[in-house]
């Protein structure tokens, strides 16, 4: 497997595209992180499947969030997409998320190019309210079995806000 933070770039996020390389499929209780010093997935942890994720997970290239791993996204789709692959996805919005007293947003994505919808996922509103409580009750939840009350969803924000946190971990990434 190739390093993704050497071959793949952010994407061209003032468009409101960025790059995003799938961790975890829709559906799946395990917990696979990308592993920056041998630039593979791994298995970090198996949850218990009442915490699936509720949409498939990753990250996107070069770019550190302020917990210090690469940003996370949350990519919608109608399938779970595999481990291992990367779209190109455009931003609709960000989940402004808190674990541990740390930051670690989420980017929310669609792919830049869905035929399925055609394209019709332009922003966060155009998602079904249903789906937006669970993914805010899972991360709400997620680790309550290990320890609870650990994480909250603060806030959504829109796509000129998700472009913000994005350009910082941009910046961050190019600072280390």
């Amino acid at each position: 497997m190739a390093d993704f933070n050497q071959i793949v770039s952010p994407g061209a996020v003032d468009e409101g595209r960025v790059n995003v390389v799938v961790e975890i499929p829709a559906g799946s209780s395990h917990k696979i992180e990308w592993n920056r010093e041998l630039a593979v997935m791994q298995l970090d942890r198996v949850e218990p499947a009442i915490f699936a994720k509720p949409t498939n997970y990753g990250f996107i290239p070069q770019t550190l969030d302020e917990d210090g791993d690469e940003l996370d996204a949350l990519i919608i789709t109608n399938e779970p997409l595999p481990t291992g692959i990367f779209l190109e996805a455009r931003i609709i919005g960000v989940m402004k998320f808190s674990d541990d007293n740390e930051v670690d947003d989420k980017i929310v994505v669609v792919p830049a190019d869905d035929r399925s919808t055609g394209n019709a996922i332009m922003s966060l509103s155009d998602l079904p309210a249903q789906l937006i409580k669970q993914i805010e009750f899972h991360f709400n939840h997620y680790k309550d079995l290990k320890k609870a009350g650990t994480t909250v969803v603060e806030s959504w924000g829109d796509i000129e806000e998700a472009k913000s946190v994005v350009h910082e971990a941009i910046d961050r990434w190019n600072a280390r």
